[in-house]
């Protein structure tokens, strides 16, 4: 037999490519989605710079320049890895329903520029251009990552969280959006995830629990009264975390929207939930605080907000907008029960990352499977007008506790596996940086300082402030200070 001895590959996605139904499926490209696409691509890359400005504005302001580095690093280092090998990790062949077939899609070979995502034959992602979809895919890859930075704000040097992140994208985000998005076990299975809730939030926030664990508390002086160390953990600049919102809000139409893979009344409703479940999540959190006996502020609000998100994330081209609704409400509750509950218990998660990203994902992703459309919309053939995405999930009680076991699989995998990591790198590295460090991460590791007073020429003319018009000549474009005299 001249059979080859190889790893046994399945071709394609093994039941639903993302987010569309069998029957949507199409050998063309439309102008209309690939514009669309092309959109929401550069949307949900816009969100991890606004994911620098909300955690930079949460920090103190020395370690401001830190930590934006940090999610601007993931931009960088994360997408190269995506482009080389990570896609085909996720999206490839699939090996086993565990990992992608390195092989497949590696440098982006086999992703069409004219065509759809094909696989021998057989279209993936029809209606748009395959390289538009990996590219889009990427985005989504590129602020995985970068959420975690906010729970262990303060606590991380430059070269081990480079090692940390290729790492957790190799054992954690690969495989996971494998399981989940690209014909792996999981999918299998029947589970459903329609913009990340399981392979985005899940995996940041519990892996950012485990963190907590290894990396410890944030270095307090003992010396610092109860009010002074209140100051030091309050916000350094409202305003920037303000503009971070924004534009993460903004970002999610792409990143929510977008995945439907089309311009068509499914992202129009993804849109429109993603709206509605930030707004009410934002109205919640304040009302919480202000029944807790807090003074109702911005920084609250805006934490609500994205805490909504978050949470309609897994749901929101799946559900109607009375859920999404209902689901708002839930998040503000759950999130930040979860929040103050991981602060009473001594673990300090700086930003909230798991309270917000991993407790919402995770409660977003299992309750698809109670809020999802009606089984009236199970078929495309006969589905009512109006059905969100007719042909996918619909609600039943065996698809929640399917959804909440795989949510439950890939949380406890992430935090087990982010553990292990951060173990192992303490053991042969210093991750975390010295005490006296930790008060001013900005100028200790990185050299830069996020806010710089210069004197004005007119200070700088004399200790006495005073400024002799004879020796001071302004012209040849020489300024005054580099004409006078010593």
């Amino acid at each position: 037999s001249n059979q080859c001895r190889c790893p046994r590959v399945e071709v394609g996605f093994a039941t639903h490519p993302r987010n569309l139904a069998p029957t949507e499926m199409a050998g063309t490209v439309d102008s209309g989605d690939t514009a669309f696409m092309f959109i929401s691509m550069a949307l949900v890359q816009f969100m991890t710079p606004g994911l620098a400005f909300f955690y930079g504005g949460l920090v103190r302001s020395t370690n401001v320049i830190a930590i934006m580095l940090q999610n601007y690093i993931s931009l960088g280092l994360v997408f190269a890895l995506w482009y080389v090998v990570l896609f085909s990790l996720s999206f490839g062949e699939s090996l086993g329903g565990v990992i992608g077939n390195p092989f497949t899609f590696g440098f982006f070979e086999n992703v069409a520029v004219r065509g759809p995502l094909e696989l021998h034959g057989n279209v993936l992602i029809p209606d748009i251009p395959g390289i538009l979809y990996a590219a889009y895919q990427g985005m989504f890859a590129v602020i995985t990552p970068a959420l975690m930075t906010g729970a262990f704000a303060d606590r991380f040097r430059v070269g081990p969280y480079l090692l940390f992140v290729t790492l957790w994208m190799f054992l954690i985000y690969g495989p996971v959006c494998h399981w989940v998005w690209g014909g792996g076990w999981m999918q299998k299975w029947g589970v459903w995830d329609f913009a990340g809730g399981i392979v985005v939030h899940a995996t940041s926030g519990f892996s950012a629990l485990a963190s907590l664990l290894v990396l410890g508390s944030r270095y307090t002086p003992k010396h610092l009264a109860d009010d002074e160390i209140e100051v030091r953990q309050q916000p350094h600049n409202v305003p920037f975390t303000a503009l971070g919102t924004a534009i993460l809000w903004f970002g999610w139409f792409g990143f929510n929207g977008g995945s439907a893979l089309a311009s068509n009344g499914t992202a129009v409703v993804a849109a429109l939930n993603s709206q509605i479940a930030g707004s009410v999540a934002m109205v919640g959190w304040l009302s919480i605080d202000y029944f807790m006996g807090k003074k109702p502020g911005l920084v609250s609000a805006c934490v609500g907000a994205v805490a909504g998100l978050a949470t309609v994330t897994p749901a929101a081209g799946f559900i109607q907008p009375w859920a999404a609704f209902l689901l708002g409400g839930i998040a503000s509750c759950v999130c930040y029960s979860c929040v103050e509950l991981l602060s009473r218990s001594g673990f300090d998660d700086a930003l909230d990352v798991w309270g917000v990203h991993g407790m919402g994902g995770f409660t977003g992703t299992a309750l698809l499977g109670l809020l999802a459309d009606s089984p009236l919309c199970g078929s495309v053939a006969t589905a009512e007008p109006w059905c969100v995405n007719p042909g996918t999930v619909t609600r039943s009680a065996s698809q929640f506790f399917l959804q909440l076991a795989c949510v439950s699989i890939v949380s406890v995998y992430s935090f087990c596996v982010a553990f292990i990591i951060l173990k192992l790198q303490d053991s042969f590295c210093q991750v975390r940086p010295r005490k006296s460090e930790e008060e001013n991460l900005d100028a200790t590791h990185i050299g830069e300082s996020a806010y710089v007073t210069h004197k004005s020429d007119q200070q700088l003319l004399s200790s006495d402030g005073s400024e002799d018009d004879s020796e001071v000549e302004k012209s040849d474009g020489l300024s005054a200070r580099q004409l006078v005299r010593p």
